[in-house]
């Protein structure tokens, strides 16, 4: 029983249960060794001692581990604890696209396509490595919190080979391919279908086919035909629309050939929505297509449809006599002719069955021949299995120790390799390191690695260094093997993509598909085009930029210019920040005073809304004007006064603070030490009455340049858990001081602002 609070390989401590499987059940963990919080698969107990399905787990992991993508779970180990077979992946902090879709109910197309390039990607990762995963569906895709889709769940994966065919369908019934849902071959183009169904269903809100059973569903797959997006959503763009059509193809050969193939056509359908650019195959024939038969065919077939005719007619004959009777003949008469009939059908299976013995017939001789050959190959077979028992067991060859079994991939135990324990050895680790050090790493391991380099594009390794590497790092190997080091080539350099037009999530979305990670959004004013809707970026479209660079998304602040910048009043003085505000459409609200190291008396040191943020026109802006610097206490000092000599005597019997000894040594005065406050305050937070369900939430203070993050829930949340009552102390060297300031709280994307007022307390 798998309990928070346990320690599996002396190494994870589980935390939580957060999901079940089929296969297995997953909890979140803390490895305590690299103090990471990991997610831990755990087979479950029922297939633990099933050893196919042992296989199929071990599987699961060994394909994982060859994938490093950014659209791709990652897989740190795996291993047996106890009777507990487990995989560690990576935490992914988010939601499964199947409750995205729920939530949302059909998610916008940019939206929708965004997502499926991005699974996309993560697919042509896997397909490279000759992986098929054969379970794509929106509960095996999670989205994280900074909005990066994540393929997980390589349970039922299989690695490709000349026979990948399945002796039965695996997989959600829903997202089957019509083969998978046959129990035939699957390949690559089975997993295009499955992504598919999942865009179809993020555009459409719901699976293309439904049933009361899983029979009904899956032969639906095989046979029926999905309703067309276009007549459930007419807002469904021509191009996107045949990207589906042609990815849920019944037949294989006419769906794409390639992933890769398939994300072209998603990329372009973001710029092109209404364009004629996908290629539908025309209808295959089926596997015996129809030719023309030869003269010599044609007279073939007539010799024996003759003779198969004359074949009938000496039947035919013999009855005959039994039909003449029979027409004449009293009733009696008629017994005899069924009969007769009755002989005659036991004559035809006779001569059937001669015919048939006739063919399976076989010349004696060649007979014994292939039973002599069976008998020597299986004596043979039997020499053989013996001495590869001796061999192994150290029966021959005067070794008497037997062989051991060694543990095979990260901690599962398998046969022994066919190099001996003292032959293998660790690979180290090599990630990150520059080509001569990686090289020189292996080589001081083993001389004999044959070293296969690759490259690669990455935004975050820089150029020279090692990205990944194959074994991964402390894989037993033998001192000759291969050893695959990809190595970086800096960031990958491409044209901007054309996002104008898009809403600002959707624009996002296409740069983060085309692989720019790193952008910011900055709102301008204009009166022609839609609030929250993309003018342009900085650098310019088109323009070739590295996907490493910074992308500025420009957003229109609305028509009419309804939705307008926020300015910056710091260090303003109440008019001229009254000024900039009515300039704007804005006016001033209420305001408050505090101290201020920063900014001088009477000068503005914080505002309501921040800088730069895009608000209506009218709204009102509370402001801050500084206090000044605050005083600090001045301590009263205590005076001790010693005489150094014996000739000076104190006036009185006490001696008094201020006395100053003349011609007598320096007095000595000890201060009280500076005392150090804290600044502390409260605040409620409601929860949103416009929201349902589930969110994050997160809480900055800010009070002029001092910012401070107050909350983070780390998991999402919903109204049970409010009201909230956060307690918020902040330290003098935070750059904060007492007086007003102001939360801003985020649910999601929306976001809340709260008025505090932090109160000077001497810290502990």
């Amino acid at each position: 029983m798998i309990k928070p609070g346990m320690f599996i390989s002396e190494r994870y401590e589980i935390v939580e249960s957060i999901g079940s499987g089929g296969m297995a059940d997953v909890y979140k963990a803390v490895d305590r060794r690299l103090n990471r919080n990991v997610a831990i698969k755990f087979l479950k107990a029922e297939f633990a001692d099933d050893q196919s399905f042992v296989d199929k787990f071990r599987g699961e992991a060994q394909a994982a581990a060859m994938l490093s993508h950014p659209n791709i779970v990652n897989v740190y180990d795996v291993g047996e604890d106890s009777g507990l077979y487990f995989i560690v992946m990576e935490l992914v902090e988010g939601i499964t696209l199947k409750k995205f879709i729920e939530r949302k109910g059909q998610l916008e197309i940019k939206e929708a396509v965004g997502i499926g390039i991005q699974i996309a990607h993560g697919l042509e990762c896997a397909h490279e490595h000759h992986i098929i995963h054969r379970d794509i569906k929106p509960q095996n895709i999670i989205i994280s919190r900074d909005g990066k889709v994540k393929v997980t769940d390589f349970g039922i994966a299989k690695a490709v080979t000349a026979n990948t065919a399945i002796n039965q369908a695996i997989g959600s019934v829903h997202y089957l391919s019509p083969e998978q849902a046959r129990g035939g071959y699957s390949d690559e183009k089975s997993d295009i279908y499955s992504l598919g169904v999942t865009i179809y269903e993020m555009i459409s809100g719901k699976v293309p086919f439904g049933g009361e059973n899983t029979v009904t569903v899956a032969l639906q797959q095989i046979q029926g035909e999905a309703q067309p997006l276009n007549e459930l959503r007419e807002d469904v763009p021509a191009s996107v629309q045949k990207i589906v059509e042609k990815c849920m193809q019944k037949k294989p050969e006419r769906r794409y050939l390639t992933v890769t193939d398939l994300i072209s056509d998603l990329k372009r359908s973001m710029r092109e929505p209404e364009g004629d650019f996908v290629n539908m195959p025309a209808a295959i024939v089926s596997d015996s297509p129809t030719r023309q038969m030869n003269k010599d065919e044609l007279k073939t077939i007539k010799t024996e449809s003759s003779k198969k005719k004359i074949s009938e007619d000496e039947i035919s004959d013999e009855a005959e006599p039994v039909r003449a009777k029979t027409s004449e003949a009293a009733p009696v008469a008629k017994k005899k002719a069924v009969a007769t009939t009755q002989t005659t059908k036991k004559k035809v299976n006779k001569i059937s069955k001669e015919e048939d013995e006739d063919i399976d017939a076989m010349d004696p001789r060649f007979e014994k021949f292939i039973i002599a050959g069976t008998v020597l190959l299986a004596i043979a077979l039997c020499i053989a299995l013996v001495y590869l028992v001796m061999r192994v067991t150290g029966y021959l060859g005067g070794n008497t120790a037997q062989t051991p079994t060694t543990t095979g991939y990260q901690g599962f135990t398998t046969a022994a390799p066919t190099a001996a324990p003292e032959d293998l050895i660790s690979v180290p680790s090599v990630e990150d390191l520059s080509k001569e050090d990686a090289e020189k790493t292996l080589r001081l391991k083993s001389e004999s690695f044959t070293i296969i380099w690759k490259e690669d594009y990455s935004a975050t390794v820089e150029a020279g260094r090692v990205i990944a590497q194959y074994p991964p790092a402390k894989r037993d190997v033998a001192r000759d093997a291969e050893i695959t080091l990809t190595i970086s080539v800096g960031p990958e350099t491409k044209p901007i993509t054309d996002i104008t037009g898009m809403k600002e999530e959707e624009a996002i979305a296409a740069l983060e598909a085309d692989g720019f990670v790193i952008h910011e959004v900055e709102y301008r004013p204009n009166a022609e085009i839609e609030a929250q809707t993309v003018i342009g970026t900085e650098p310019e479209i088109g323009t070739l930029a590295k996907t490493s660079d910074t992308i500025k998304v420009v957003v229109s602040g609305g028509v009419d210019g309804n939705m307008v910048e926020m300015p910056d009043l710091s260090g303003h003085t109440y008019d001229e920040a009254k000024s900039l505000l009515e300039e704007r459409g804005l006016k001033i609200g209420e305001t408050d005073f505090m101290n201020s190291d920063n900014y001088e008396k009477n000068l503005v040191c914080g505002q309501s809304v921040l800088k730069e943020k895009m608000v209506e026109l009218g709204t009102a802006v509370n402001i801050t004007l500084s206090l000044g610097k605050s005083e600090e206490p001045t301590p009263e000092p205590t005076t001790t006064t010693e005489a150094t000599t014996t000739t000076t005597e104190a006036t009185t019997e006490e001696p008094t603070t201020t006395q100053e000894p003349t011609d007598e040594p320096e007095v000595t005065t000890e201060s009280t030490e500076e005392i150090i406050y804290s600044y502390v305050g409260s605040v409620t937070i409601n929860w949103p009455e416009s929201l349902e369900g589930f969110s994050s939430v997160y809480a900055e203070i800010y009070q002029g340049d001092a910012q401070a993050v107050v909350y983070d829930s780390g998991e999402e949340l919903d109204s049970s858990s409010f009201p909230l009552q956060l307690a918020i102390v902040e330290d003098e060297d935070t750059g904060f001081t007492e007086g007003a300031a102001v939360v801003h709280v985020w649910f999601g994307d929306e976001e809340v602002t709260y008025n505090v007022v932090l109160s000077a307390e001497p810290a502990d």
